[in-house]
């Protein structure tokens, strides 16, 4: 559980063109599995899903800091 919260609050830390970077890595790692899954080279398939919330947490913290900069005009 520890590992999770690690992951999250480095998330947090980050300012929107690190999160921006990160969301491009990893929907490119998203990609990546897509492919390895449909050629039958994917083993774990449970990758999917983690980085299909990794893409999903990542939106939400660019969301918010996208709504913290319109209210602070």
């Amino acid at each position: 559980m520890a590992r999770k919260k690690d992951r999250n609050d480095k998330l947090a830390d980050m300012d929107l063109a690190d999160l921006l970077d990160e969301l491009r890595a990893t929907k490119q790692e998203a990609l990546n599995l897509r492919f390895r899954n449909a050629t039958g080279q994917l083993e774990n398939t449970a990758e999917i899903r983690r980085v299909r919330r990794q893409i999903a947490r990542l939106n939400t913290y660019i969301r918010q800091r996208e709504i913290a900069a319109a209210e602070a005009q």
